[in-house]
């Protein structure tokens, strides 16, 4: 009997708001080298986001959904507002899974992040767990501007493999070796196992 053919694992990296190019903007394009060296992997993606700025999610969802093709053999890695993406991105659609760096619940009193839309309605927090097989989150207690109770929010919530840190900021330096540890965590799941989305 033929061997049924395993579904290859793509990983798309959507990265924080702001006004410059995601190939220079912190550890987005080394975490991205060192995961597509990884035979493993069968595409990284990460593109500059349109409305960059305010990240609004008109925008970015049908962006990820159209343009990068986010679907059930993806795993997302996302960053702030692009964590907050993510989150929203698997109340609609099923995804490999989920990796939250810099997570957050609120708007945080912030104009910028109430003009995004993320933080409009209440999170749907059961449907992201049934969308995604598994959720890791990276997240510091030192982050200046998500105070740790926000983080918490959605570790609880989700019922995050939460990596948890003192010294990390927002996780804004060029590397970030720690995301090894998920890509080896990760790849060793059968990559077929990513389309049987889990129930909670």
């Amino acid at each position: 009997m033929a061997q049924e053919e395993k579904s290859p694992i793509k990983v798309v990296i959507i990265p924080g708001n702001g006004a410059g190019p995601v190939e220079s903007s912190v550890w987005y394009a080394s975490v991205r080298d060192a995961l597509r060296s990884d035979h493993r992997v069968s595409k990284v993606v990460l593109r500059d986001m349109p409305d960059p700025v305010v990240a609004r999610e008109c925008y970015w969802l049908p962006f990820m959904r159209d343009e990068l093709v986010c679907d059930q053999n993806t795993i997302i890695i996302g960053h702030s507002s692009g964590a907050a993406a993510a989150m929203r991105y698997a109340e609609q659609w099923p995804v490999g899974g989920l990796v939250l760096v810099g997570a957050y619940s609120s708007d945080l009193g912030d104009e910028t992040e109430q003009e995004s839309g993320y933080f409009s309605r209440p999170w749907a927090w059961d449907i992201i767990r049934k969308n995604s097989p598994f959720v890791v989150q990276f997240g510091s207690t030192g982050d200046p501007y998500l105070p740790w109770h926000e983080q918490k929010v959605v570790a609880d919530a989700l019922r995050t493999d939460l990596q948890q840190f003192s010294n990390r900021g927002h996780f804004v330096d060029t590397e970030f070796p720690e995301i090894l540890y998920v890509k080896e965590q990760l790849l060793r799941l059968d990559p077929s196992e990513l389309c049987t989305v889990k129930s909670m």
